[in-house]
């Protein structure tokens, strides 16, 4: 049925959007834990450089998710912003002041405004995923249906916090996966070493809330819980883990190209088997995808303008992802993070 394609489009989107901008979210992460100006410096600097050719394109996900939940699927938009419009806000707030600290932190002059907008940057990269992470589950524990009103339950219980941890350490993890690539085309093998072990703590934490959160669904989420731990779902779950184990051996070997890639898949094998242990709920066990689905006419003209979508925006975005992953949009970042060593290794300070 028509509804069942635009429920794969959105999941589709929803773990585009977790991959891409997580990564970004991810890269903020290890901003904020890099330490002071001077052990920072170094880390903050290939960050900046990793994230300023595509940060904001990555956004782009998130409006399709959200144009294709109004449009296709209102009843299920307007539930999700009545009932849980405190912790989207504040992922707004977030994604704004986020937004702002990276793009105005690095042209100024003053260290005391660049602390300013940095610290912005940062803390807003690690609440962002938790409230959005913390929406999900707190959809999965059926508290929200049609016509819940909006209460801190909704999204401040176990399953809901332990979701949104999840959501940021996934994002760490990415991050730092990404950064670790980003640092070997740098030729900086102390950033290498850097990010890669940061990369294995992030998938160790992952491994432990995944362990806790086995036990906190079982009862807080019980539809959900089932499946994951069985069937189709149990399945992506199982190759999502074989994918994580294999980045962390692609990152002992320094294989990092393949490592995004592993790393990539894991998080969205992860996100579509969540989507699938909803089946056929959009919101378990209240709203399944027909009664929240549009008009079947209104579905037609979303898929075809999808489709339109993909064939314009898709191929640029493809372009741009390759430039930036090999390199050619930063030229003068290898000199730079040269000669930020340089300098470092001429006061006598060892590198980070």
């Amino acid at each position: 049925m028509i509804e069942d394609v635009v429920a794969w489009v959105l999941l589709a989107a929803v773990a585009a959007y977790a991959c891409a901008g997580g990564t970004d979210y991810g890269a903020g992460f290890w901003d904020l834990f890099a330490g002071g100006p001077e052990r920072g410096k170094r880390p903050r600097w290939l960050i900046d450089h990793a994230m300023e050719p595509v940060w904001e394109t990555n956004n782009v996900w998130l409006i399709f998710v959200l144009v294709i939940m109004w449009t296709g699927f209102p009843v299920l938009f307007q539930t999700v912003f009545t009932a849980m419009w405190l912790p989207l806000a504040l992922a707004a707030v977030g994604l704004v002041l986020r937004g702002a600290g990276f793009a105005l932190r690095k042209p100024m002059t003053r260290l005391s405004r660049r602390r300013i907008y940095g610290a912005a940057f940062a803390v807003s990269s690690l609440l962002t995923p938790f409230f959005l992470g913390a929406v999900v589950g707190g959809l999965a524990t059926g508290r929200v249906a049609p016509g819940t009103k909006a209460s801190a339950d909704a999204w401040s219980n176990g399953t809901s916090v332990l979701a949104g941890l999840l959501a940021v350490a996934a994002t760490a993890f990415l991050g730092a996966v990404f950064l670790t690539a980003d640092a070997r085309r740098f030729d900086a093998p102390d950033l290498v070493r850097y990010f890669r072990l940061r990369a294995w703590c992030s998938l160790a934490v992952i491994a432990v809330l995944a362990v806790v959160g086995l036990v906190v669904t079982r009862h807080d989420a019980r539809y959900v819980h089932d499946g994951l731990t069985g069937g189709i779902g149990l399945a992506l779950v199982v190759a999502a883990a074989v994918g994580a184990v294999a980045t962390a051996g692609l990152l002992y070997r320094t294989a990092t190209g393949w490592a995004r890639l592993t790393a990539v898949g894991s998080v969205a094998l992860v996100v579509v088997a969540w989507g699938l242990a909803q089946r056929p709920y959009l919101i378990p066990t209240s709203l399944t995808v027909d009664q929240a689905a549009g008009a079947s006419t209104t579905l037609r003209w979303l898929l075809l303008v999808t489709a339109v979508a993909v064939v314009l925006v898709g191929p640029p975005l493809v372009l741009l992802y390759r430039l930036d992953t090999g390199g050619a949009l930063q030229p003068l970042a290898e000199n730079d993070l040269r000669r930020t060593a340089a300098d470092r290794g001429a006061s006598g300070t060892p590198p980070s």
